[in-house]
């Protein structure tokens, strides 16, 4: 395969799944036969510049985008652009920007001698709590679990806990609860 072939088959695929289309759907918009985009999808075909212009056109995308060498997808977000709420003694920044059912990440810093109420999650969840700097004590269900650098704790999140650092400095710790 051609590297032209491949950035075709990648851009593509890219483009089409990014709109929610199948293969199907996109033939119809481009007036193709299904076994055209899945051939120039498989980077087994050498289309026609029609060909691209029709797909370009259906994708509204100029030609170029098409045929030019994919592009890395991220996104950089600076340091204090994600949302960051005070709570306490604490600041809980996330971590994950995107929303992701099911799923928190969290960077909390307790400062020293600070204490952090944690809320009841939904029944069945999962907390994850790893702390990485110092050292915080976890009082879940009335009982207590201290942690110290790079240790992690799972526990139910559907129960009455509490975040505590007794330590002389700031502590961080990192929570991901799973639903």
């Amino acid at each position: 395969m051609s590297e032209l072939a491949q950035y075709i088959a990648t851009n593509l695929r890219s483009l089409r799944e990014r709109r929610s289309l199948t293969q199907v759907q996109l033939a119809k918009h481009c007036a193709l036969p299904r076994p055209t985009i899945a051939n120039l999808e498989s980077g087994g075909a050498n289309p026609t510049i029609k060909v691209l212009s029709k797909i370009a056109a259906a994708l509204q995308v100029p030609i170029e985008e098409l045929i030019n060498k994919p592009k890395a997808e991220w996104t950089r977000y600076a340091a204090g652009s994600l949302a960051t709420k005070s709570r306490g003694a604490a600041s809980v920044s996330v971590l994950i920007p995107d929303k992701i059912p099911g799923i928190e990440f969290e960077r909390m810093r307790i400062t020293a001698g600070g204490r952090m109420q944690g809320s009841p999650h939904r029944a069945g969840t999962r907390e994850y709590l790893c702390c990485e700097t110092g050292e915080i004590t976890l009082f879940v269900n009335g009982e207590e679990v201290r942690l110290e650098e790079g240790d992690v704790v799972v526990f139910r999140g559907d129960q009455k806990h509490s975040y505590v650092n007794a330590g002389k400095g700031e502590a961080v710790g990192y929570s991901v609860v799973v639903v």
